[in-house]
């Protein structure tokens, strides 16, 4: 598209189109790094528009109580001495609330900077809540023949003049401008309906295709998230599929991995699980199997951790903490953990909350036998290690404290298979061979028992169709899924909601030639 023709038309006409919100504030932060939830802002600069006019322009610098690292000096050319005496956000936070009121965001990469100014105002103790409309979005929509959106793209692109690159009022008046333009090159009809969309789906990704989000359902199951380049960057699961998908880009942007993912996802795509019973064991494989980069890792662990309890001479209670290659539920043993940090840090947490001593429980060595541990100076022990609290009052309580972590024991006599029906869609069907925990596989059909070497105890098998799922086989145990199981064969009620049918399998009889 030629634009050098507008140059003359855009700088006389001093009014934006008709199509843009009435009320506008155009702004823009400089901060102290990425994290909204760390860094902090320097400067903000905005310029407010009312009916398509500039009715004022404001820019401030920010103190941000925290050291101005190097690299952000020379990016934006803001010193320590412009900062060390100017307000911080707390005193300033009044007057920008009441240039923001009623009136709409508009940022260049909105997300960006509304997260930091929520979170400045929130450490100000003023809750800001808004729908931004991103420039960056807009210009996708608009200018689709494009690559490429950034702020200086946009300048190069419309030939603007600016004299402080990442200055905040400086790149503020280029949104202007980028504006300015817009509204010689399209229809009031045009800008409005771009900016009701954009308003309405303000957090989708710049590079993620509206439709694809579109043609999500509303049911259960498992998406991924993919870059332009097709890496895998993220695997979820949610009861409500589109939902879920939509409050990735929905939610304020609070950290800079949520921010990066969010500017790279490019496609969605996702699979339909007849409940959440399957999409929880769906998701759980799937991150072990294809380890997506910006999922917290899980990974198969081949040695667990549990605490042990044995008496001493004296009938106190004693806890160990020790390897295991699954769980072993017993009455001396508790809790499943996938390092012996993981749970020296739990016991650390019970041992405050329920008193406990630090030398019974394995956190402390005593110097000499039926000596007063630390914690006892310090009134967080009451004694039971030198004998000025009874075993049986002291032993009453660490089993208060440990008795939820008791390992559940398998509740039935034989592996089963389990029913996932959908509720609404009875052909929506999956089924799954489960053993003593132990997560077998996922069938399509439910006679593929007998090629494992089950068949049920009833006459019956349930009908099937096809879930287009592949295989899932593991037969080692697995923390995170045996999680999931105690959650749904253990409550009754999660089981129903599920629509979970238990099918009791045995082994095929034995067959003479």
């Amino acid at each position: 598209m030629q634009l050098n023709w507008l140059e003359q038309t855009a700088t006389n006409n001093a009014l934006l189109s008709d199509g843009f919100p009435e009320k506008m504030v155009l702004l823009d932060c400089e901060t102290t790094g990425g994290r909204a939830k760390y860094h902090r802002v320097i400067e903000i600069g905005l310029l407010v528009i009312e009916n398509g006019q500039l009715v004022e322009t404001w820019q401030s610098f920010i103190n941000p109580e925290t050291i101005l690292p190097r690299h952000i000096q020379k990016l934006t050319g803001i010193s320590p001495k412009m900062v060390e005496n100017a307000p911080k956000f707390g005193e300033i936070s009044e007057i920008l609330l009441e240039k923001l009121k009623d009136r709409t965001l508009v940022a260049h990469n909105a997300r960006f900077d509304y997260s930091f100014l929520k979170s400045e105002f929130e450490r100000a103790g003023i809750t800001y809540s808004t729908k931004p409309l991103c420039s960056v979005k807009m210009s996708r929509n608009l200018y689709p023949q494009f690559k490429r959106h950034g702020l200086s793209e946009i300048i190069r692109r419309f030939d603007l003049n600016i004299e402080n690159r990442h200055r905040a009022l400086d790149d503020a008046q280029m949104i202007y401008g980028f504006f300015l333009k817009t509204s010689a090159i399209y229809s009031p009809q045009e800008i409005s309906a771009c900016c009701k969309q954009l308003l309405k789906r303000a957090s989708l990704p710049p590079l993620l295709d509206p439709d694809e989000v579109s043609s999500i359902p509303n049911t259960a199951g498992v998406y991924y998230f993919y870059s332009q380049q097709n890496e895998l960057l993220y695997v979820g699961k949610s009861v409500n599929l589109r939902n879920r998908v939509l409050s990735h880009f929905s939610s304020d942007y609070k950290n800079s991995k949520e921010f990066q993912m969010s500017q790279k996802t490019a496609h969605v795509t996702f699979e339909t699980t007849p409940s959440d019973f399957g999409a929880q064991i769906r998701e759980s494989h799937q991150i072990k199997a294809l380890a997506p980069l910006y999922n917290r890792r899980l990974r198969k662990t081949r040695k667990l951790y549990q605490y042990k309890s044995t008496t001493d001479a004296n009938g106190y209670l004693r806890l160990d903490t020790e390897a295991v290659a699954s769980a072993n539920p017993s009455d001396q043993q508790f809790g499943l953990f996938r390092s012996p940090r993981q749970a020296t840090i739990q016991l650390e947490k019970l041992a405050d909350q329920y008193f406990l001593c630090h030398q019974l429980i394995g956190l402390e060595k005593p110097k000499k036998q039926n000596t007063p541990c630390f914690r006892s100076q310090l009134k967080k022990c009451l004694g039971a290690c030198y004998g000025a609290e009874s075993a049986d009052s002291y032993n009453e309580r660490l089993n208060s404290a440990i008795s939820r972590y008791q390992i559940q024991a398998w509740p039935y006599q034989t592996a089963i298979m389990i029913e996932e029906r959908n509720t609404e869609d009875s052909d929506r069907v999956a089924f799954h061979i489960i053993d003593n925990w132990r997560y077998i596989t996922q069938l399509d059909i439910p006679e593929d028992i007998y090629d494992l070497g089950y068949e049920t105890t009833s006459q019956n098998l349930p009908q099937s169709s096809s879930t287009n799922i592949p295989l899932i086989a593991d037969d080692k145990f697995d923390l995170d899924i045996y999680f999931i199981l105690v959650r749904f064969l253990i409550n009754e009620d999660n089981k129903k909601l599920s629509n979970l049918k238990i099918w009791l399998l045995k082994p095929t009889s034995a067959t003479v030639d």
